[in-house]
């Protein structure tokens, strides 16, 4: 794993654990990471990962409302 470190303004309200999960999260919806790795890059199991991932704007499902709601017309 690579170490950076990156300096965070001051007004920032979030702890050094909330930065690792918000990088981790933006890293997965882009597709860089799996929910694997992203979890390891935070400490967590992939299920601890993918429940806390919605509080970060980040969705666990690849598909749109439009198209969930197309394959229920289709079912």
């Amino acid at each position: 794993m690579q170490t950076i470190v990156l300096d965070i303004p001051g007004t920032i309200d979030m702890d050094a654990g909330q930065i690792r999960m918000f990088v981790a999260a933006k890293l997965y919806e882009a597709g860089r990471l799996s929910s694997g790795q992203a979890a390891e890059m935070v400490g967590l199991s992939r299920w601890e990962f993918l429940e806390q991932v919605g509080a970060y704007g980040v969705s666990i499902y690849d598909q749109t409302i439009d198209e969930v709601l197309a394959d229920m017309n289709n079912a």
